[in-house]
């Protein structure tokens, strides 16, 4: 697995915030692609980003929150659309995981990069910005089910 460091900008997103265990049914993403694709919202100009704002292992699973994300672009009129939130993703250096399995494994990478591949490295965890799962393909798409997705891990240089 090659890792690779990758400084993305700050970047606008549409959200819907969702409370509850990871491992259960996502409507909240349905809803989601529904309203971007009545707004012209989708790729390749536009991503599809999850946001896991809770560590399973740290939180109750009832209590884990999730923002299901949509980038806009520039000048997108948001003053239109009181029914969904807005907020700007932090820039940065990210360590990007491609990630290619079942839904339920994405877990791993997680535990590989906070475990394993953060210690030995040359740089720490930036815990004050958010993991970024970006969507990359649809699972129910997928001939086996899987999903495609770059994770990118917040990371900074280690100063000691």
């Amino acid at each position: 697995m090659t890792i690779v460091i990758k400084e993305l900008p700050e970047t606008e997103v549409a959200f819907i915030r969702r409370i509850g265990s990871y491992y259960e049914p996502q409507e909240h993403w349905g809803n989601l692609i529904n309203w971007a694709i009545n707004n012209g919202l989708f790729p390749p100009d536009q991503s599809y980003i999850g946001i896991s704002l809770d560590n399973p292992d740290l939180v109750e699973s009832k209590d884990c929150r999730h923002d299901a994300c949509v980038t806009i672009p520039s000048g997108f009129d948001k003053e239109n659309h009181s029914d969904m939130q807005f907020k700007t993703l932090d820039g940065g250096q990210y360590a990007l995981y491609p990630f290619y399995d079942t839904p339920e494994k994405l877990n791993l990478a997680y535990e590989y990069m906070y475990g394993e591949w953060i210690p030995a490295s040359e740089y720490e965890a930036d815990y004050d910005r958010n993991n970024l799962e970006v969507n990359m393909n649809n699972p129910s798409e997928d001939p086996e089910g899987k999903c495609k997705v770059d994770l990118f891990v917040p990371v900074k240089k280690r100063t000691s």
